[in-house]
């Protein structure tokens, strides 16, 4: 091969160098300044929270409302989900459940921690985001900590997401992750006896639904971890929130998301079983429960009021509420008072599933 015959002249090289160079700045710049829109945007909302909750990475998580449905598997989604990535984690599937949503096979993240004793205790971990973002990746670190601390077998499971598919969906596929926990217990080393369901936000409210769920079919249940859970689609139709709901997960998001999720805009009446777990009128017999919640948190008033109807219920619970903190504050790392909450619930998760007195 005649390698002259394939060289670029110079001045064409020094004309695509600029041409790279000229878009890489004209990249750079359109971060940067949809960056600059976003602190505009969220700087009066950070005023409404206590210093000690405060922090740049909020700037960094903060997306403008947007009436739009989310986009799936954007480039920081997928840079994100590679980073999140070390530790334990085995991907699987298990099978769906003949729910009327189908049975399509459920994506879980299995966790098992080197060293665990059998029978251990298992965890069934459901992520958030609304019921429309998020996947089993978010919660990455997390599930890490409760299975190696803690010595528990954890399930992380990847549910479909509304938009595209609404209720019943996401209950049912979380539903099936705990079945086949109980199904395959012998053979995972799991204590069916020890067996719980926690999640965070929209994870905490599937984690409620599932709960129910079990209760009515009969399937043991010893926990359920409820992290300032999305329980309630009336909290859309109320505009008393005051600085509630400022910044992370406002009222115009939890609207549109409910709406996706339900499949038509939120209402008074919603007859369907299991649609939002706060709507259920008998708690009693549901398994013992762990509420947390931060006071800014949009979620504050139906996360107390559910708490407290399953203590009037008879059920074992611990309602833990933390002054001045805004929803998700404990994914951010640096802050003291979002990370005693977080250590709050491991040590329940702990305590929860922790072996029984012979």
């Amino acid at each position: 091969m005649n390698l002259a015959r394939t060289r670029r002249p110079a001045s064409t090289a020094r004309g695509v160098g600029l041409a790279v160079g000229a878009t890489a700045t004209a990249a750079g710049a359109l971060a940067l300044g949809r960056l600059v829109r976003r602190a505009a945007d969220l700087r009066p909302a950070m005023g409404t929270v206590p210093a000690e909750f405060r922090s740049p990475v909020w700037y960094l998580l903060h997306r403008p409302y947007d009436p739009a449905p989310p986009r799936r598997g954007t480039l920081g989604e997928r840079l994100a989900a590679g980073l999140a990535r070390p530790g334990l984690g085995r991907p699987t599937t298990v099978p769906g459940t003949a729910g009327a949503a189908g049975a399509a096979d459920v994506p879980v993240v299995v966790y098992d921690p080197p060293g665990r004793t059998a029978p251990s205790g298992a965890l069934v971990w459901i992520h958030g985001g609304g019921m429309i973002l998020g996947a089993a990746w978010v919660d990455h670190a997390l599930c890490n900590r409760l299975a190696t601390e803690l010595g528990l077998l954890v399930v992380s499971v990847d549910y479909r997401l509304a938009p595209e598919h609404p209720f019943p969906a996401g209950p049912d596929d979380c539903y099936a992750a705990l079945a086949w926990v109980h199904a395959h217990a012998q053979e995972l080393g799991v204590d069916p006896g020890r067996v719980g369901v926690a999640g965070a936000s929209a994870g905490g409210g599937l984690a409620a639904t599932v709960a129910q769920m079990a209760h009515d079919r009969g399937l043991p249940l010893a926990f359920q971890g409820l992290v300032y859970p999305m329980l309630d689609d009336r909290t859309a139709l109320r505009d008393d929130h005051g600085t509630r709901g400022a910044i992370a997960w406002t009222p115009e998001k939890n609207r549109d998301a409910w709406a996706w999720y339900l499949g038509h805009p939120v209402r008074e009446d919603e007859a369907r079983p299991y649609a939002a777990p706060a709507r259920r009128a008998d708690l009693a017999g549901l398994a013992p429960a762990w509420v947390g919640v931060g006071e800014a948190d949009l979620f504050l008033d139906e996360d107390v009021d559910y708490a407290r109807r399953l203590e009037a219920a008879g059920v074992p619970v611990e309602l833990v509420t933390v002054p001045g903190m805004p929803h998700a504050a404990d994914m951010v790392r640096g802050i003291r008072p979002a990370a005693a909450f977080r250590d709050s619930l491991v040590a329940a998760v702990g305590r929860g599933l922790a072996p029984r007195p012979s």
